[in-house]
């Protein structure tokens, strides 16, 4: 077997082509090449060791993509317009891809490989990343919010809302992935009711919502990075006419669809419904989620989300400090500091919170959340010199531990 010295030199033949096309073009001096040739080395000598670490091949991956974005500026100020990007990508992703064959439990590695696809655009290799990661760690919340996340903002609800069902089932611990889950459909409710206003909008919205399911992303085998050829080894290039036929809708489903509870916050209603019956669920949890649901105010159904939210927590949990501080923050969600409205809510918001202290369990807990939520509010430089003089008052007589 092979040893340490003569993998490392396996490797490092690899890039001699790359550095004799930097010698040629004068990307680099020879004084720079030899520089580069020496660091290679002490990299590829640290990260074949036994006792190698996932950050030792971090900081290697680091090295070559900082390599690649200068001599990316180098080429653009001698204008070389001959040397490709790929072969450092190309080595960029070899390490990466070495580094979670040799730590697959990192997840590190696996999140910065999965970036660097995404930021070099690299769709297909970041299905195939995602996939293998979400085998090999099917019980890491973070990596189906990242690959739900992911499918949504490509405009596949259908393939986003599949990732985060299968990683509820897997992720039971904690509220991560029905949190992320959550959020995803708020956002696309938000989107949803943007284009409403548009004309034309709300029928589109429908037909999008109703067509999703011909533009789910498998992520199985199927991927393959083969094109289909032919007993020739030609390329077969598809047929046109064998293109599936996008579905017509006339104005009475059109109707049906206007009224589709999806389009009025069913789903993540269902998502907190079904989560307040996971193990995990709890008073922060139900906080969190009403802390989702206050942060989308373009989407027309957040209010009745938000009272549900609260219902739930003030029926569950009526004198936790987190149901107190929900209750507080209530009267003041989508009321902006510098509107008339907003001295009525906060007198409503403070006259809740003097109920809520002598009610809740925990006193303290419920003064450090508030003053954490009131501070943010008194840096800002437009607030009225009254309402600041309140709140600085407000602070001043919280209970302290």
């Amino acid at each position: 077997m092979a040893g340490v010295p003569e993998k490392a030199r396996f490797f490092l033949e690899q890039a001699v082509p790359q550095l004799r096309e930097f010698e040629a073009k004068g990307i680099f001096t020879t004084d720079e090449i030899r520089s580069l040739v020496r660091k290679r080395t002490d990299f590829e000598h640290l990260v074949l060791s036994p006792g190698s670490k996932p950050t030792d091949w971090l900081n290697y991956a680091a090295w070559e993509k900082s390599l690649e974005s200068l001599r990316a500026k180098r080429c653009r100020r001698l204008q070389v317009r001959t040397s490709s990007k790929h072969t450092g990508q190309g080595r960029v992703f070899g390490i990466l891809e070495r580094a979670v064959n040799k730590h697959p439990g990192s997840i590190e590695l696996w999140k910065e490989y999965l970036a660097y696809a995404r930021d070099v655009k690299a769709t297909k290799r970041y299905r195939k990343i995602m996939s293998r990661a979400l085998r090999m760690h099917p019980a890491k919340p973070e990596l189906w919010v990242m690959a739900g996340r992911r499918s949504a903002n490509n405009g596949d609800m259908q393939a986003a809302r599949a990732f985060f069902m299968r990683g509820a089932r897997f992720c039971t611990r904690d509220a991560t992935v029905w949190l992320g889950y959550a959020r995803c459909e708020m956002e696309w409710l938000g989107r949803m009711d943007a284009k409403k206003g548009k004309k034309g909008g709300a029928e589109k919205a429908l037909r999008e919502q109703a067509e999703h399911s011909d533009d789910e992303i498998q992520l199985g085998e199927a991927d393959s990075e083969d094109d289909e050829v032919d007993e020739n080894g030609r390329l077969i290039l598809p047929d046109p006419g064998n293109a599936p036929e996008k579905k017509v809708f006339d104005e009475d489903t059109a109707k049906k669809l206007e009224g589709n509870p999806a389009l009025d916050g069913a789903i993540p209603l269902a998502i907190f419904d079904i989560s307040k019956k996971q193990p995990f669920f709890n008073a922060t949890v139900a906080e969190q989620f009403f802390d989702v649901f206050a942060d989308f105010k373009a989407v027309s159904a957040q209010a009745r989300l938000v009272q549900h939210v609260l219902d739930i927590m003030t029926e569950h949990y009526p004198n936790d400090p987190a149901t107190c501080f929900c209750q507080i923050r209530q009267p003041l969600i989508n009321v902006d500091i510098n509107t008339p409205s907003y001295p009525k809510a906060l007198r409503e918001a403070l006259a809740q919170l003097k109920s809520s202290l002598s009610t809740t369990t925990n006193k303290i807990q419920l003064a450090e959340k508030v003053r954490l939520w009131i501070e943010p509010i008194l840096a800002s430089e437009d607030l009225d010199p009254g309402i600041r003089i309140v709140l600085e008052h407000t602070i001043r007589t919280l209970p302290k531990p």
